[in-house]
């Protein structure tokens, strides 16, 4: 038995994500927490979410 049990988290309609395992879009909560990215607002955003991630991190690094 199991002292905590998964909270179920609330899936919003129109919310996207990327899923770093199938490396996809998905609308929802699909795939596991530690595999997702977003959420995004439309499906387009989640598909660039790895070119977003990488501007940013330059962005980041640039600041130094």
């Amino acid at each position: 038995m199991a002292l905590f049990k998964a909270k179920k988290e609330a899936v919003k309609p129109g919310e996207w994500y990327y899923c770093l395992k199938h490396r996809t879009a998905e609308e929802g909560m699909v795939c596991a927490g530690r595999n997702r990215m977003g959420p995004y607002t439309s499906r387009q955003a989640a598909e660039h979410a790895m070119e977003t991630a990488e501007e940013r991190n330059e962005e980041w690094d640039a600041r130094d």
